[in-house]
């Protein structure tokens, strides 16, 4: 996707449109925004005859001059339109300032992007990376053959080394480990440091109920405690769906992982407020 910059680059004069406010049902959440150029869109604020007056208005901006001006749209049948809510959408003329205001928030929010690292860049390897990089996440690919790094998308780091395992550490705290490699014994060394953190949304393996039989062994034997295999998604994408094309498993690990990241920042948001029998007993 074009960046931000590159967009105003080639078109400079812009109107950003951004939902200030919502009530009830509406397409999108409040602060979602878009810009709008008399030949581009970069963005969306949600679609249908609701971004379209919008676009239609902030065309008319640009061809009028005006700097700023505020929109109330009712989401009803009177535009064509179900959602049963209302939206306040604020118009403004892209100058410096606002757009290096912008490119600060979506820096800040890249940021705070979940982190995920795949383990292996064979075809389901590189099947999800594809997938997950139309996403809102942090992607870095990890390989132990450098000839399977190449036709990454541009979005993705690459890193080569000999010893994925020991690279575990590096996965940020709320993040990822995706494990599809072409060795079952490097598979098992990698989950093994995964697992050993619990500060990690998601750990997944590709295989089957054998293979995880097998690292279920494997860990005993080791020495470590069998609770940890419980965190463990083995296989990845789950049995649902017995297609078992890389494409196939991508979207459906895709799935896994949203869900992963929501219930996390869930738990995480209901720690930082206090569980409501805590608050009784303070």
């Amino acid at each position: 996707m074009t960046s931000l910059s590159s967009f105003l680059a080639q078109y400079p004069a812009a109107i950003l449109v951004e939902i200030e406010s919502v009530k009830g049902s509406s397409p999108r959440e409040a602060g979602t925004f878009m810009l709008v150029s008399q030949e581009a869109l970069w963005e969306t604020i949600g679609g249908g005859q609701f971004e379209y007056m919008a676009i239609d208005h902030a065309r008319a901006m640009l061809r009028s001059g005006a700097a700023e001006d505020r929109m109330d749209i009712p989401l009803g049948p009177e535009i064509g339109q179900c959602c049963g809510g209302r939206t306040l959408l604020r118009f403004r003329l892209i100058t410096a300032e606002i757009a290096a205001a912008l490119e600060a928030r979506l820096k800040g929010e890249a940021e705070q992007q979940p982190a995920i690292f795949i383990f292996g860049a064979g075809h389901v390897g590189k099947a999800l990376a594809q997938a997950l990089s139309l996403l809102p996440l942090t992607l870095t690919v990890v390989e132990t053959r450098e000839n399977e790094l190449h036709g990454l998308p541009q979005e993705v780091t690459s890193l080569l080394t000999p010893m994925p395992e020991a690279l575990v550490t590096r996965i940020p705290a709320n993040g990822a480990a995706i494990i599809v490699t072409h060795d079952h014994a490097l598979d098992f060394l990698i989950a093994r440091e995964a697992l050993a953190r619990d500060d990690l949304a998601y750990v997944g393996m590709i295989g089957s109920k054998t293979k995880r039989a097998t690292f279920a062994h494997w860990l005993e034997r080791e020495g470590e405690p069998p609770s940890r295999l419980k965190k463990l998604v083995l296989p990845i994408g789950g049995n649902g769906v017995r297609d078992k094309r890389p494409a196939i498993i991508a979207a459906l690990v895709a799935a896994e992982l949203l869900q992963a990241f929501s219930a996390a920042e869930t738990r995480r948001n209901e720690n930082q407020r206090g569980h409501p029998q805590d608050q009784d007993h303070a």
